[in-house]
């Protein structure tokens, strides 16, 4: 792709980062209009972008044109992540139907993952090409807009939209800011996994300080909001909520540690282990196969045993992936080290997915759910940034203060790998802990209400 779109190497992340970024900075723009306007007329509107922009990925000519329309790719994707979410509290009550419906749209982090590897190792290995890759996505989603378009139900609440209300019930200076904010950040994250010594640079330093006055004058205007009895993005009051607060820093870890090790894994085996990319993505199988059952076992099960012991359980025996890794020499056979850290690796974050979705929405109220999705996606998208960016600058680091000549090589880039591998069982090991404080009194969730 790189080769045929003459996209030069300092581009090489952006249509990767580009699409987070803007995917990022628009889920809660996204949401609170769901909330006024309407789930179906969001998601339908996103289905339908979303559709036109995956096509002009595959059309596209030159890398700045990929670029772009992969940024606009993720403002679709920001539109229909949580409108699902909202449909799905809006037309399932609480009880077992509910968790279930919650596993299920947790299943497409696995089933997408895997499909996207699978097709990626086949497409690399053929002569279909990789704009193949994007026509075939392309048609994919299409079939799933016109779905949508027949089977989505319209809204439970009379949502007639004025510009009165767009201007009144919309707090337009919190998501300003929160979004600015976050998008200043993303910006800067992906800058900096890309080449970790941009980080001197004038612009970035100036973009880290915005974004970080940016919090407080965040924090300032939701008290304002919460006092004068306003529309409010996020209520600090809800920051109080001990149980919203621990499950959210833990979306925010295992996120972090869950897309890092993904990577990091798969640089492992080609770089390390000196393995094709299609081989590298067979050995993530059982990770898919593990995501699978256990978001519907979690599913079904989640309202019979306590939420913190489910988690806090999963949790830890996650904090394994990282540290078998740690302690793993390339020689070994698959099956004795990297198949249990590859198994253990997605523990945590599909159980958590389940139990999050349903506290969050549950502090939301039911005319703002979209918006408590939009949190729920904003949260692990930023986990999920944060950890690249984190493991990208202690891989490298370590790789270049290395006793190695060759900064490339494997045993190099071991070190490098391995100092990540560490890093993520400390922040699993914290996310444990987190977990064990703000969830002790949660007890079971996503019981049926009468």
């Amino acid at each position: 792709m790189a080769t045929d779109l003459h996209l030069p190497d300092n581009l090489l992340l952006w249509p990767s980062s580009v699409y987070s970024l803007a995917n990022g900075c628009c889920l809660l723009l996204a949401g609170s209009l769901a909330d006024l306007i309407g789930n179906r007329m969001i998601n339908l509107a996103g289905c339908v972008l979303l559709c036109v922009f995956i096509l002009a990925c595959g059309l596209a000519q030159t890398g700045v044109q990929l670029i772009l329309f992969r940024a606009f790719q993720g403002v679709a994707t920001s539109m229909c992540l949580p409108t699902a979410f909202s449909i799905l509290t809006d037309t399932m009550p609480t009880g077992t139907r509910r968790n279930v419906g919650f596993a299920c749209l947790g299943l497409g982090q696995p089933l997408g993952f895997s499909f996207g590897l699978l097709f990626g190792g086949i497409l690399e290995s053929s002569s279909l090409g990789w704009r193949f890759g994007y026509y075939l996505c392309t048609g994919a989603a299409l079939i799933l807009a016109i779905i949508n378009y027949f089977k989505l139900p319209k809204s439970s609440r009379n949502q007639t939209m004025s510009w009165r209300r767009l201007k009144a019930e919309i707090d337009w200076i919190g998501l300003a800011l929160s979004s600015s904010g976050l998008g200043m950040l993303s910006y800067v994250f992906a800058v900096i996994t890309g080449d970790v010594s941009s980080i001197k640079r004038g612009s970035n330093i100036a973009l880290l300080c915005i974004a970080t006055a940016l919090l407080p004058a965040f924090l300032f205007w939701m008290n304002r909001q919460e006092k004068l009895g306003r529309p409010a993005l996020i209520p600090n009051s809800l920051w109080r909520n001990s149980a919203f607060t621990s499950i959210c820093l833990m979306v925010l870890l295992s996120w972090a540690v869950l897309n890092g090790m993904e990577t990091i894994l798969s640089l492992f085996f080609q770089n390390v282990q000196q393995l094709s990319a299609f081989q590298a993505s067979l050995r993530f199988l059982p990770n898919v196969i593990v995501g699978i059952v256990l978001n519907l076992a979690t599913g079904l099960l989640v309202h019979r045993l306590r939420a913190d012991h489910l988690v806090l359980f999963t949790t830890f025996l996650s904090a394994g992936s990282p540290l078998l890794m740690a302690v793993i020499d390339p020689h070994w056979s698959w099956w004795y080290c990297a198949f249990w850290a590859v198994l253990l690796g997605p523990l945590s974050a599909d159980v958590i997915f389940t139990v999050a979705n349903l506290i969050i929405t549950d502090v939301f109220s039911p005319a703002t759910q979209g918006l408590a999705g939009a949190v729920f996606n904003t949260i692990a998208q930023f986990g999920t940034s944060v950890g690249l960016t984190l493991f990208a600058i202690i891989s490298a680091s370590v790789t270049k203060e290395s006793s190695y000549v060759q900064k490339g090589s494997p045993e190099a880039l071991l070190l490098g790998y391995k100092a990540v591998f560490w890093t993520c069982f400390a922040l699993m090991l914290l996310a444990t802990g987190i977990g064990a404080w703000g969830l002790r009194t949660v007890g079971k969730v996503g019981l049926k209400r009468e």
